[in-house]
């Protein structure tokens, strides 16, 4: 008689029992095999918080890409005293304001300058969510944020006098309502030069003090003295406390429908969940296999970090513009705080891909900044745009954009933009929208920015004594940015201005050594300026380079890789000088070299992993016959440089600027040139990266075995045609394309090798 078992009421025999067992194992692994990994826990904020040399990471607690932002105010990772803790952060990496402590008993005047000890071990930090212990009194602070609003929770020992005390500046104003308060307070930021303005914004905040039931505290003082607040609970108050606040830069009414949008009924955990299920939406969207522990922690938290900017700062329908000082009525975002000059590179690219709708709002607050205050803006930050480093390069990120199909601006006024910026504004650097001058008149005609004199005083009253001309710098960069602008005249149809503006983008040419083999300065005269060009200008080198030198600028030729081949002497020229990069001394103690070159830091040869300039370069190889040491490169500068603790960040790493580097390199691609729509392929770091497009569709990655050794790719294929070029367009990873590349521990050295460079 043949065995029967029992599922569900119901007997079968034990075929049709191996039958269902077998149906059962298909569909538990076809559903692991699409379960998604929760990725925010190898979110580790605190990774590089302690600096190689100049600035460090900051452990910010936000939503992504969201205007309330708050980490701790501290002298330094290292410290174990924490100065305060702020309302808000208004720009990357500045002090929060409106900085508030937590006491106990009696106030004395020390109080207010007295910092709070904490242990280290005993922090949480996640993007939505951190806590401390203040380990002499007794203290535990949380935190955890919305968009334009935030809660602290803080947890005070038992039967003793609370504290939260609030500084603000001498335009601190306060007022108290029912069973709430109100501070106003103008934040202002001069811009430098012959034409500098002080740009200001103001800062309301609408909080109240509850318990965490959400009842109002009774029993509770506000004491307001010049820029001090001092918000007092008796012994009897409940020991847990909250401050639930939003702030706004439109208006004291618009804080307070801010606080009752977001948070008016929520408590501190509902807040965290929300905050967490946020990060999860963002973080989850490319899910990666294989790899080390590390290495995940590395890359996401690289991820995190390219959502910290920029940040939308309309408050549901009305945004404050530090570019006209008016409040203008919207339904659509305005995004404020970028550095484009390091962002272009790899963070707005990573955008296109990730996320093309918040890309594309991001090029119509650039446009609206334009039409508000008459530039366009090149650092905006809320308060206006800070006028920083060189050239304008917000160029790259409209072109970029446009060839990847992000049309839904005012494209013709963005054109506008651009156009006067370069054909109207100065060259000279930490000046961008001043008007042009006799260096810039000098640039137009004679195609080069010209270097002073070794020893000449200046003459021109509006260059910055500490930034200097920086001509070399801005000769190449603006090269790049009349290159963007005409190719954007060509999509536009505007051949004029193409036939025009496109033989600028050679300029670049007019400054290099043949004999040097490097881009050199040019007096007035057009006479060679005889310099080290390893050492020689000052502090970064900015009177004739800006940050880095004359080694990593000589490769700052992104829009003409085909040019700067020619002038190296063809691909195995190139391709030896590049290795010379990678391999030249210092030519002094590094103890002495970090006097002038500070901002060099990640140093491999001549080549500096820690500032931006240098990302795109030993993806060179590619275009120079060899993308097998474009491999080997890049692992070896992500494995040595890009650790997962408080040291492993090489450089500044401006707000997502340095670490979508990180995120492109892991996934085994990287945009070299902004403005043409494709990437550059090298050895991805995890077996399998699957990206899940806001179109619907994935783009995968997938190199089966990846590891330290197994690196070098032997074979490639997309969507499993072979391919036989380090390339792919952004049109074939929208369309949800599978890269395969199959790696071994030595290098093929011929794949590739013939590639043609897309156009």
């Amino acid at each position: 008689r043949q065995r029967q078992m029992c599922i569900r009421d119901r007997y079968i025999t034990m075929k049709e029992f191996k039958n269902y067992l077998r149906v059962l194992l298909t569909l538990l692994t076809f559903n692991l095999s699409f379960a998604q990994e929760d990725n925010t826990k190898y979110i580790d904020p605190t990774i590089g918080n302690v600096s190689r040399f100049l600035v460090p990471t900051y452990p910010t607690i936000h939503l992504p890409n969201q205007m309330l932002r708050m980490f701790p105010v501290k002298q330094d990772y290292i410290s174990d005293l924490v100065q305060a803790f702020p309302f808000q952060v208004p720009a990357h990496r500045r002090q929060g304001i409106l900085q508030m402590k937590t006491t106990l008993g009696d106030i004395k005047n020390s109080s207010w300058n007295k910092g709070m000890a904490i242990d280290h071990d005993l922090e949480i930090v996640h993007p939505w969510l951190y806590s401390t212990y203040l380990i002499e009194d007794d203290i535990k602070v949380s935190f955890t944020p919305s968009k334009k609003s935030a809660i602290y929770k803080v947890d005070f020992p038992e039967g003793k006098q609370k504290n939260f005390l609030i500084k603000g500046t001498k335009d601190m104003q306060f007022s108290e309502g029912k069973n709430s308060f109100t501070i106003q307070e103008k934040r202002s930021k001069p811009t430098r030069g012959e034409h500098a303005v002080i740009n200001t914004v103001t800062v309301y905040v609408y909080g109240k003090v509850v318990d965490e039931n959400n009842k109002p505290i009774e029993n509770i003082n506000y004491i307001f003295n010049t820029h001090k607040l001092q918000i007092t609970a008796t012994k009897n108050a409940p020991s847990t406390l909250l401050i639930k606040y939003a702030i706004s830069y439109v208006s004291a009414a618009q804080a307070k429908e801010n606080f009752n949008k977001e948070i008016k009924n929520k408590s501190f955990e509902d807040v965290s969940k929300e905050g967490k299920k946020a990060w999860d939406t963002v973080t989850n969207q490319i899910q990666v296999e294989g790899g080390t522990t590390a290495q995940k922690r590395t890359f996401y938290t690289s991820l995190y970090r390219t959502y910290e900017r920029m940040v939308d700062v309309n408050e549901y329908g009305h945004y404050y513009s530090g570019y006209d000082k008016q409040v203008h009525k919207s339904n659509r975002p305005f995004y404020v705080d970028d550095w484009v000059w390091d962002t272009y590179l790899a963070q707005h690219p990573l955008r296109t891909i990730l996320n093309p709708a918040l890309e594309n709002e991001m090029l119509n607050s650039y446009t609206l900044m334009y039409e508000q205050s008459g530039w366009m803006p090149t650092f905006p930050q809320v308060y206006g745009n800070h006028l920083c480093m060189n050239a304008y390069h917000s160029s790259a990120i409209f072109i970029d954009g446009y060839r990847k199909g992000l049309k839904n601006y005012d494209v013709e006024k963005a054109y506008e933009g651009i156009k006067k910026n370069l054909m109207e504004g100065t060259f000279i650097p930490w000046r961008q929208g001043n008007p042009r001058g006799a260096l810039d008149d000098f640039y137009h005609e004679n195609g080069y920015f010209p270097s002073l004199k070794k020893g000449e005083q200046e003459t021109i009253a509006n260059v910055d004594g500490f930034e200097k001309r920086q001509p070399v710098a801005v000769t190449l960069g603006v090269s790049y940015d009349f290159w963007a602008i005409s190719e954007f005249a060509k999509e536009l149809g505007n051949t004029d201005d193409y036939s025009k503006l496109s033989p600028k983008g050679n300029d670049y040419k007019n400054l290099w050594h043949s004999k040097k083999r490097l881009f050199m300065p040019k007096d007035t005269e057009g006479n060679w300026v005889n310099i080290n060009p390893k050492l020689d200008g000052g502090k970064g080198y900015r009177e004739y380079y800006d940050e880095n030198n004359g080694w990593t600028f000589a490769w700052s030729v992104q829009h003409d890789i085909a040019g700067l081949t020619n002038l190296l002497g063809g691909k195995q020229a190139a391709q030896s000088r590049l290795d010379q990069l990678f391999r030249e001394s210092l030519g002094i103690r590094k103890s002495d070299f970090f006097v002038n070159g500070s901002n060099s830091t990640g140093m491999v040869g001549q080549f500096s992993m820690g500032n931006e300039p240098s990302f795109h370069i030993p993806y060179l190889y590619n275009y120079f016959g060899a993308p097998w040491k474009t491999q080997k490169r890049t692992r070896f500068l992500l494995d040595v440089w890009f650790k997962d603790n408080i040291f492993g960040i090489p450089g500044d790493e401006d707000g997502g600027g340095m670490t979508a580097f990180v995120v492109f390199t892991s996934m085994g691609i990287y945009p070299v040139t902004p403005g043409l729509p494709y990437y550059n392929i090298t050895s991805p770091i995890f077996e399998k990266t699957a990206i899940k497009l806001q179109n619907g569709n994935t783009f995968t990655v997938v190199a089966e075995g990846s590891s330290k050794r197994k690196k070098y790719i032997q074979k490639a294929f997309i969507n499993g045609k072979e391919i036989f070029s380090p390339f792919i367009s952004h049109q074939q990873i929208m369309d949800g394309a599978t890269l395969k590349l199959d790696l071994g521990e030595l290098p093929n050295k011929e794949w590739g090798k013939n590639a043609v460079i897309p156009k």
